[in-house]
């Protein structure tokens, strides 16, 4: 876990301070104020069709292992349009619907995971430079093929779950 050591406003060392209801927080003492941690936050995909029967995995920087389309949130954006904006860049997929499933932040880049799933007009992929490989897969194709352990797992799991007991 990344701690804040210093003040984003003025620079001083932060002290670890209680803060009524919020438990032990890191505090200016030359601000006066509490800094609440600070991370990332961004959007993953579960790029589908219409009728749920293909799911499109890619490959990224150079690993060769199948994960979800996914990007980071732009200042001002929202996520929502952030999962669409991600998917037309590296992809050229148009999103129909996007549902929301599930929050989980990732240890490893201090973010915050903000998964959806997004229904594509079409299967017509036109990938950028950030994507190494894509691949449609049928939706047990698609489980198998997915990086094992990986965050995408998990959120593709309760994709399937939702998909399963006709909740979307």
């Amino acid at each position: 876990v990344i701690e804040m050591k210093y003040c984003i406003e003025c620079g001083s060392k932060l002290e670890l301070k209680v803060l009524e209801h919020e438990g032990i927080i890191p505090y200016c003492p030359t601000c006066g104020q509490y800094r609440f941690e600070i991370f990332n936050t961004a959007v993953s995909m579960i790029v589908t069709t219409k009728s749920f029967d293909k799911v499109l995995l890619i490959e990224q920087y150079g690993k060769k292992r199948y994960i979800l389309v996914a990007g980071y949130i732009n200042k001002s954006e929202n996520a929502e349009d952030a999962a669409k904006r991600e998917i037309m860049e590296e992809v050229g997929l148009k999103v129909e619907k996007l549902y929301f499933q599930k929050t989980e932040y990732y240890a490893p880049s201090n973010t915050l995971m903000i998964n959806f799933i997004a229904i594509v007009e079409d299967t017509l992929v036109t990938p950028n430079f950030e994507i190494d490989d894509y691949a449609w897969f049928s939706k047990e194709e698609a489980r198998d093929k997915i990086a094992k352990g990986s965050l995408a797992e998990q959120f593709y799991a309760l994709f399937l779950k939702r998909v399963e007991h006709h909740e979307l």
